[in-house]
């Protein structure tokens, strides 16, 4: 079992992709920075090394060479649904004789009770511990037996599960996903062990790892009001608290048919899919969904800077602006929404891009600066900076360096190859995420799981050259601005705190020995 980065780029193609890979007990979201450990903001590889074109020198003209060039592929593309209201998507890809099956449940963690955070990737581990029908055993032996990859993953708006089979035997993945989407045994044993495993995870990955433990109280700073301010994994005194009657009402109450999307990636044939989806499928019963929450988070609250004291071993910067993803900017307004991922991009989209090159290789103020904002998303979220200064640089002068840059958007002109290579980098990386069945499974599903159509990915390119150098900087101008700012100074133990630590440390150990 492993987790994911915690802080992804939000290039489209970072989103979409979820993650570098689809684990059990991962916790983290499409797109947003969600999982319970907290390492440094990392580029999708994806996104690195794009092509980049001249454009006409008008900067306001559309750019209108290579990302119009390119296209999300969306031939062998069906959709189906049940009378139960399962949603289906098909997606043809003969390739190689396998077939990768999806399946994604509408319920994460900004889904459940304020005082119960944890039980949607709780329900996870359950998920594996056999049903009525097929014990947990016999489960992973049927898996094996046949050539089968399966795990889940946890995130804050969808969990999933996933089987990737040699090509005639998908069916048997339908089959295993229908019986324990209905018939999934709770016993007590198996909880009281999963429970402890999960609590596990937690100390490992955010208890146990100083910058996770800062990144989380930084959401909770950043994002007070939205259910995307807690971690996926939960705080430890929830995660303790959970029971596994209300685990067992979880379950009933979210994983249902008319809650949940198909997804079928392969070397198969539609009409043989369906039949085999409403063979297992087609008789469950559908549920009475409960409403669920808005995930959304007011901005412009007022700037806020604040101290983390950590176990870290160098200072460390993170910097997040309230900012609507495409969902919550709504069709009206969806423009300053592809200008904010064209912003980030501008900021740092590889080498050449300005912090990188401005900060790190030409004043060499910062070693690491990595940003990220969420396009395709469910809900508001944060356009993020995180940064780590070189020896000597203070946190306080590598902030400012940063906002200069920020201000310097706003004002300076962008030139034609800095958009270029920002379109045209959204848009490689949604080709590249194609590459594979695991990876257009992950498109379809997160994309339907939000609450958006998969299919939109093949107007983007489109909708990017519609956006102009005015709109990007007006969008900065919008958001990028201090009333709307959130900064966390994560710094080292102080000598004096250390220096108490080891000479308490040193007292305890005398006093081992004494007793021995």
């Amino acid at each position: 079992m492993s987790s994911t980065l915690p802080l992804h780029v939000l290039r489209v193609a970072g989103a979409l992709a979820i993650a570098t890979t689809l684990a059990a007990c991962q916790t983290n979201t499409v797109g947003t920075p969600s999982s319970a450990d907290g390492n440094a903001l990392v580029k999708n590889p994806a996104m690195q090394g794009a092509a980049q074109n001249k454009v006409n020198q008008n900067p306001d003209s559309k750019d209108d060479q290579q990302s119009s060039a390119l296209s999300m592929d969306m031939s062998g593309r069906h959709e189906y649904q049940l009378e139960n209201g399962l949603k289906i998507v098909v997606k043809e890809d003969h390739r190689a004789p396998v077939a990768m099956t999806q399946i994604w449940y509408r319920v994460g963690s900004t889904d459940e009770p304020l005082d119960k955070g944890g039980l949607s990737h709780l329900l996870e581990h359950m998920m594996f511990k056999g049903t009525s029908n097929v014990s947990s055993d016999d489960y992973e032996r049927l898996i094996a037996k046949f050539g089968g990859v399966n795990n889940a993953f946890t995130s804050y708006d969808y969990t999933g599960y996933y089987e990737l089979f040699p090509a005639n035997r998908m069916p048997l993945a339908l089959e295993l996903e229908a019986d324990r989407m209905k018939n999934l045994i709770f016993d007590d044993k198996e909880f009281t062990k999963e429970h402890q495993v999960v609590m596990e995870e937690r100390r490992q990955r955010t208890d146990d790892n100083p910058l996770a433990k800062a990144y989380e109280s930084f959401r909770l700073l950043a994002l007070p009001d939205s259910p995307k301010g807690e971690s996926v994994i939960g705080p430890m005194s929830e995660l303790e608290s959970i029971t596994l009657p209300e685990l067992k009402e979880w379950y009933k109450t979210w994983y249902a048919p008319n809650n949940a999307t198909l997804v079928i990636v392969g070397d198969v044939d539609p009409t043989e899919v369906l039949a085999q989806v409403k063979r297992y499928f087609g008789e469950l019963k559908p549920s009475n969904l409960p409403k669920r929450p808005a995930v959304s988070q007011k901005g412009f609250r007022g700037y806020q800077q604040v101290e983390s004291e950590q176990a870290v071993q160098v200072p460390v910067l993170l910097m997040g602006y309230n900012v609507p993803s495409l969902v919550t900017a709504g069709t009206a307004n969806e423009k300053q929404a592809y200008a904010l991922s064209l912003a980030q991009d501008v900021l740092d989209g590889g080498l050449s891009a300005r912090l990188e090159s401005r900060l790190i290789r030409e004043q060499g103020l910062l070693t690491t600066v990595g940003t990220s904002y969420d396009l395709l998303d469910r809900g508001d979220g944060l356009f993020l900076i995180q940064a780590t200064p070189r020896e000597g640089v203070s946190l306080e002068q590598a902030q400012q360096a940063i906002l200069s840059e920020i201000e310097k958007l706003k004002t300076d002109p962008i030139a034609a190859d800095e958009i270029s290579r920002a379109k045209t980098n959204t848009v490689t990386g949604l080709v590249y995420a194609q590459d594979s069945m695991e990876g257009q499974a992950r498109m379809i599903g997160s994309l339907q799981s939000i609450g958006l159509d998969d299919r939109l990915l093949a107007e983007l390119p489109a909708k990017l050259d519609g956006v102009k150098i005015s709109d990007i900087q007006a969008a900065s101008k919008k958001y990028l601005v201090k009333d709307n700012l959130t900064v966390m100074h994560v710094i080292p133990p102080t000598e004096q705190a250390s220096k108490e630590k080891a000479s308490t440390k040193q007292i305890s150990q005398k006093m081992v020995s004494k007793n021995k």
